[in-house]
């Protein structure tokens, strides 16, 4: 029934979202951006495409600099790395041509592994195929560092007119519009739309607050230019390209974010944040954050409220530090809050890389500060070999780092289709608090390790617990963990 009515929710929420289809001209199926101002180019790949329906005509992207880190255990500062992102738009099947710059090929994959994507390797040259637009990482000898980020998109077909007066228009340039900022940030007015062109870059804050149907999209850079969402409704973010740009929502509802591509580096540095909000979508995103790349919350600062219908579907995600994705954590002790209805579908982990023990988890549910967590659905979820954390970490928490109380609960998880490929992994963790203050109902199906198949009637000794196999951990306050195979 659980099981039902999570499916059934969510396929509500998606079809009120239809996206516009794509458009396709046979004479210009590949259109190539600039270079957006603000970043470097970046000379590790040349690369290449052509459509494979117009093979004489080939299109050169240029890649730029993007700064990505890992944590230094001593210090506390972030390693800085350098690595490549390039991005285009296309529409019709198209071949990719890369060569690696510095130095021997030995081994050439693209990830995400699931979409099966076999680049064939000449010398130090790179070959593949796309069929649709999707972000790709093409990864060579094993360096995850230098690497090249492919984001590409379907060919814009809703382009408006710099003229238009329901949109703010950035033209190609730093901050080139005739919008005026607020105390250096920009206010967008409701139903306005903001449109960043390709090479445009904003480095302004941007703030939807306390308003209704307005949106910000396009084919440019956001630099160092968070986007905040609070007290606001029906607002859409859109297919840009974010550095060091968190999108935080918050007391906000129906709200989409699509399409976006986003990269941070240093403390703080979130992909996306969402905070006691309603009908959210997080759809088709690639993100690569040095803290939390998806966190849903609740009540901090002056924000406060329950939370509903939160989806992530479609997403990308690789996490320097600290979660691919985490639930809970921050709430209302004093005024209890609950988050009802989540659902995370067809997500791929590429990395997650957490040295600190109370932060692990590539799916993290941490109910702190007296907060209920509830109906929770996970459907397809592909996890490749991290470097250092859990897999799974289900905890009501008592950080005094963060939280003034543990949390209420954690009631009826259903995770379907969760597979891990990997060496790394330390012991999952699923840790009620204590004998009201539990975790209730949780329900693994079709859970994958290392090709075999983890399920209650597998065969094992008698005195064993299926968990052992994940390996994972559940305390005595865990209560109806199933494992089942359909």
């Amino acid at each position: 029934m659980l099981k039902r009515t999570l499916l059934a929710t969510a396929a509500a929420f998606l079809a009120c979202d239809v996206v516009a289809g794509e458009f396709c001209n046979s004479t210009a199926p590949v259109v190539v951006h600039p270079t957006p101002p603000g970043v470097n180019k970046y000379d590790s790949f040349t690369v290449q495409v052509r459509s494979t329906a117009h093979k004489k005509q080939e299109y050169t992207v240029q890649p730029f600099l993007v700064q990505v880190g890992e944590a230094n255990t001593t210090s506390g500062a972030s390693i800085v790395h350098n690595t490549s992102v390039a991005y285009f738009d296309f529409c019709g099947p198209v071949e990719v041509s890369l060569t690696y710059n510095n130095g021997p090929i030995h081994s050439a994959v693209v990830r995400p592994h699931s979409y099966n994507i076999v680049p064939k390797v000449h010398g130090d040259v790179i070959t593949f195929s796309l069929d649709s637009p999707k972000n790709v990482v093409i990864q060579v000898n094993d360096n995850i560092w230098d690497v090249l980020n492919l984001l590409t998109n379907p060919i814009e077909t809703e382009v408006p007119k710099p003229s238009d007066p329901g949109v703010i228009y950035f033209h190609p340039g730093i901050n080139n519009s005739t919008a005026g900022a607020t105390n250096k940030q920009l206010l967008i007015p409701p139903g306005k739309t903001v449109y960043v062109a390709p090479g445009a870059t904003i480095t302004l804050p941007l703030a939807f607050h306390n308003i209704s149907d307005a949106s910000i999209r396009g084919r440019g850079l956001l630099l160092k230019a968070p986007i905040t969402i609070e007290y606001s409704s029906r607002i859409t973010v859109r297919d840009l390209v974010l550095i060091n740009t968190n999108i935080g929502v918050a007391v906000s509802s129906d709200v989409t974010v699509r399409g976006i591509r986003s990269f941070s580096i240093g403390a703080w540095g979130d992909g996306f944040d969402s905070y006691c909000s309603r009908n959210v979508l997080v759809d088709n995103v690639f993100m690569r954050n040095s803290d939390d790349n998806i966190a849903l919350y609740q009540h901090r600062n002056n924000w406060s409220g329950d939370s509903s219908n939160l989806t992530i579907q479609n997403a990308v995600l690789w996490a320097d530090y600290a979660h691919p994705i985490n639930i809970g954590t921050h709430g209302n002790t004093p005024n209890p809050e609950t988050m009802d209805g989540v659902t995370i579908r067809n997500i791929d982990v590429l990395d997650h890389r957490e040295p600190q023990m109370w932060y692990q988890g590539c799916l993290a549910i941490n109910a702190g500060d007296d907060n209920l967590i509830q109906n929770v659905l996970v459907d397809g979820m592909r996890v490749e070999n991290f470097r250092e954390g859990q897999l799974i970490n289900l905890r009501i928490m008592y950080n005094s780092k963060y939280n003034t109380s543990p949390g209420r609960g954690i009631r009826n998880v259903y995770i379907k289709g969760l597979q891990y490929n990997g060496t790394n992994a330390n012991p999952s963790m699923m840790l009620g608090y204590d004998g009201q203050r539990n975790i209730t109902n949780v329900t693994f199906e079709d859970l994958v390790i290392n090709g075999k198949k983890i399920y209650d009637g597998m065969k094992k000794p008698s005195w064993y617990y299926t968990a052992d196999f994940v390996p994972m951990f559940a305390n005595e306050h865990v209560h109806n963990l199933t494992f089942t195979a359909s």
